[in-house]
C-alpha cells in the first residue's frame, strides 16, 4: 500500500516530553493526568494541544508546535510546563522526568481510558503493563520521501550517542538494574517496537507497511513503534531513542544534536554522497552497550568494526557539527551536549543521589523533581 510522505519545507522541529506526576509526600506516582488535562481545557471545552494524556494515567506529555529553531521549541515546552505546574502544585503534586520512576510498581499503575490503550494492553498483556517508562521524542522535517530512509539509516550510526547521553533509567521497581537505561530494553518488548529495519527505498518500506496491515500486526500506522521512524503525515523523521531527561536544558541539547545530525545527513545526500551505515548486528550491539554502560560504553563506529569510547567519538562529532549548528541557530544548545558527560548523565546523577542518602530512592525522586524545577542538573547546583 502507498505511504504518502508529506514533505517539510525545511528541517522544522517538534518535541514531545513525557513527565510523571507524583505525590509530594509519598514521592510515588499518582493517576492524575486526566485531572490535569481537564483543568487545562480551553473556554470552549477543547483540550490544550500542548498537553496530552499517555498510556498510563500518571503521565502527561508536553508537545510543541511546528518550530524553526531549538530555542523556539524549548520556549514552547517551558510555557506548557508552567501551565501544568499551575495545576499540579496547588494539589500537592509534583512533576519529574526520567526514563523510569525509581521505585514505582508497574502493575499498580492505572491505564488511561480509550480503545487504543485497551487494545494495546489486551494484546500485549504482562509486557504492556510493564510500560512504566518515559521518553523524549524529536521530530525533524525532511524535504522528500526519498531522503528519509538514507537519513534514518545514517542516524543509527549515532544511536548509542543519543542513548548514552539521555540514559536515565537505572532503577526499576526499587532495584538498581545495573543498566544506564533499563527503559531502552523494556520498551522493545512491545510488538513492532525496537530498532527499525534498514530499507534502501521508500517502496521497500511501503511493502513492509502493507505486510503489517495485511497480517493484522497493526491497524494504524502509529503502531509501528520503532526507536527511529518516519512520520509521513508530519513530514518528519521521529527520533524516539532517548529516555526522559530531567531538565529542559537536556531536552534542548538532545534536540539540537538530533536536528544537526539530520541536516548533516541531508547535506551529504545533496552533495551526492551516501551516508555511512552500520550492519544491523552492530546497531543492535551498540544499543545494548549504550543501555548497559551509558557514557562508559565502547561503541562500534563503522562497518569495519572499529570501536571507540562513546564520549570520545561524541566530542569529535560535536566539532564536526558546529557549522551545521551555526546555520540552524542552535550552536549554544549543541554546546550543552558536551556538558552532559562532564556533569554526569541522569543515570549517574541518580546513583549519586542514592549514595548520598544511603540508598534512599525517595531522595532520588526528590533530586529529579528539583532538577526539573531548577532546570539544571544536580551537579551544577547541588540539589538532591
Amino acid at each position: 500500500m502507498p505511504v504518502t510522505f508529506k514533505p517539510s519545507a525545511g528541517p522544522t522541529l517538534g518535541l514531545e516530553w513525557e513527565l510523571g506526576i507524583i505525590d509530594t509526600a509519598s514521592r510515588d506516582l499518582v493517576p492524575a493526568a486526566g485531572e490535569v488535562v481537564d483543568a487545562l481545557r480551553r473556554p470552549d471545552g477543547s483540550p490544550d494541544p500542548r498537553v496530552h494524556r499517555e498510556l498510563l494515567r500518571n503521565t502527561v506529555e508536553l508537545v510543541t508546535g511546528i518550530c524553526s529553531t531549538v530555542a523556539e521549541a524549548a520556549d514552547d515546552l517551558a510555557a506548557a510546563l508552567e501551565s501544568v505546574r499551575a495545576v499540579t502544585e496547588p494539589r500537592g503534586l509534583a512533576l519529574f522526568s526520567a526514563g523510569t520512576h525509581p521505585f514505582a510498581q508497574s502493575l499498580e499503575q492505572e491505564v488511561s481510558t480509550g480503545p487504543r490503550y485497551a487494545t494495546l494492553i489486551d494484546r500485549t498483556q504482562w509486557w504492556g503493563r510493564q510500560m512504566l517508562i518515559f521518553g523524549v521524542h524529536v521530530h525533524v522535517g525532511v524535504r522528500s520521501a526519498d531522503r528519509v530512509l538514507p537519513i534514518l539509516n545514517g542516524l543509527l550510526v549515532r544511536y548509542p550517542h543519543l542513548q548514552a547521553l539521555s540514559a536515565s533509567s537505572p532503577y526499576w521497581g526499587g532495584a538498581d538494574t545495573g543498566y544506564a537505561s533499563n527503559r531502552a530494553l523494556m520498551f522493545q518488548q512491545l510488538p513492532t517496537a525496537g530498532l527499525p529495519f534498514q530499507f534502501e527505498t521508500w517502496a521497500e518500506f511501503e511493502g513492509y507497511v502493507d505486510d503489517m496491515f495485511t497480517t493484522g500486526v497493526i491497524d494504524d500506522y502509529k503502531e509501528i513503534r520503532w526507536d527511529i521512524r518516519p512520520s509521513p503525515a508530519l513530514g518528519t523523521i521521529e527520533m524516539r531513542v532517548c529516555d526522559g531527561v530531567p531538565t529542559l536544558r537536556e531536552v534542548a541539547a538532545l534536540a539540537a544534536l538530533t536536528q544537526c545530525l539530520v541536516v548533516d545527513l541531508d547535506d551529504q545526500l545533496a552533495a551526492g554522497r551516501t551516508p555511512a551505515t552500520l550492519p544491523p548486528w552492530y546497531v543492535q550491539e551498540n544499543k545494548w552497550r549504550a543501555a548497559r554502560y551509558g557514557l562508559d560504553a565502547e561503541v562500534i563506529i563503522d562497518a569495519a568494526g572499529r570501536e571507540r569510547l562513546v564520549t570520545d567519538d561524541l566530542l569529535d562529532l560535536l566539532d564536526r557539527l558546529e557549522p551545521v549548528a551555526r546555520r540552524l541557530g542552535c550552536l549554544e544548545e549543541l554546546g550543552w551536549v558536551a556538558q552532559i558527560p562532564r556533569t554526569g548523565a541522569s543515570y549517574q546523577r541518580q546513583r549519586r543521589a542514592a549514595a548520598r542518602h544511603n540508598g534512599d530512592l525517595g531522595a532520588v525522586v526528590d533530586s529529579l523533581v528539583a532538577e526539573l524545577r531548577s532546570g539544571r542538573p544536580d551537579g551544577q547546583h547541588g540539589a538532591g
